[in-house]
């Protein structure tokens, strides 16, 4: 007996999440993680090294959930929106020559983290880790804010967080006003002497993580540190701004947020909440219901049934029936 099966993907900075499930049913098999990051090259996000990764996780996975066919993916994946090309191009045919696979949904990471969040219904979430996005809905069309990356934005951010922080404790180390004592000791305490800190972290690939590794300490400090609370205020400023620059105006939208960066509890979600009731005074903020991997799970299982609700377009989210010619429905 044919058991047709969906595929759902999160891939993102520590590797792909993967699970397969039965579509009619409850079976489900998962997640598993392979714990690497996909390539970048020429092409952007490396459509080749996907599949290497993705393969046998799926059999092994079809296999213990019983599937006898994928006939549906939906794929959400970091950087889709702007280093998608090659994937968008190579992966459907793939995933139909090795799988059998008939649909797929291709969507950027914020995309499954809003329906994670918040299923489909109008609203914003806003994903934060050692980045920031805030991405937006009223099931007409996307809109999002932000995620320019350590550089240019991702505004209240872990990273961001973590330099401000960084300045601080450099501004102290010089006797430089708006400067703070107890963030130059943990930066000592964390990095070594203050003189050393720019050739230890401007050669490194991973500035935005090491960044982020202290955004902790501000929370730390933020209780007792009005410099370290002044911080936390700024990022909550920042991230109500993002959500507020794609929420819904109008309406009982939701607002939900998803990711690491708001474990740091009570310093940094308590101004977070107050900013979030000024600037979007007509939005619910709600808890989050699920994670990035349950919103793949829930479009590739609402794909299968004929009932995704969510916008498409070329960039967020675009459904591909592979043999066919290329396009969006």
């Amino acid at each position: 007996m044919t058991i047709p099966g969906f595929l759902a993907v999160d891939s993102g900075g520590s590797g792909l999440r993967v699970v397969v499930g039965e579509v009619g049913g409850g079976r489900r098999s998962g997640p598993l993680s392979s714990g690497e990051p996909v390539r970048t090259g020429a092409r952007g996000i490396d459509a080749g090294h996907f599949m290497e990764q993705l393969v046998p996780m799926v059999r092994a996975l079809a296999e213990k959930a019983e599937v006898s066919e994928v006939a549906t993916a939906a794929i959400g994946a970091a950087g889709l929106a702007t280093l998608g090309d090659g994937l968008r191009a190579e992966l459907p045919g793939a995933l139909a020559r090795e799988f059998g696979v008939r649909t797929v949904a291709l969507a950027a990471d914020a995309v499954i983290a809003y329906v994670g969040a918040l299923g489909v219904r109008p609203g914003a979430v806003v994903a934060g880790g050692t980045g920031l996005i805030a991405i937006g809905t009223d099931l007409a069309g996307w809109r999002r804010a932000d995620g320019w990356g350590h550089l240019l934005g991702d505004c209240g951010g872990g990273a961001w967080i973590g330099r401000a922080g960084l300045e601080a404790a450099l501004r102290a180390y010089d006797g430089r006003d708006g400067g703070s004592v107890a963030l130059l000791s943990c930066a000592e305490e964390q990095f070594g002497a203050m003189a050393g800190l720019p050739g230890r972290l401007y050669p490194r690939s991973d500035r935005p993580a090491v960044l982020a590794s202290f955004a902790p300490r501000v929370a730390e400090c933020a209780p007792d540190d009005p410099v370290a609370a002044g911080i936390l205020r700024a990022a909550a400023r920042h991230i109500a701004e993002s959500a507020g620059a794609v929420c819904p105006a109008t309406g009982e939208p939701r607002v939900a947020l998803a990711g690491g960066l708001f474990k740091m509890g009570e310093p940094l979600l308590a101004p977070l909440h107050e900013e979030l009731a000024k600037q979007l005074p007509q939005a619910r903020t709600v808890p989050a219901e699920g994670d990035p991997l349950d919103g793949a799970v829930r479009i590739a299982r609402d794909l299968a049934a004929g009932a995704l609700g969510l916008p498409c377009d070329d960039v967020m989210l675009s459904v591909v029936n592979p043999g066919e010619p290329k396009g969006t429905r």
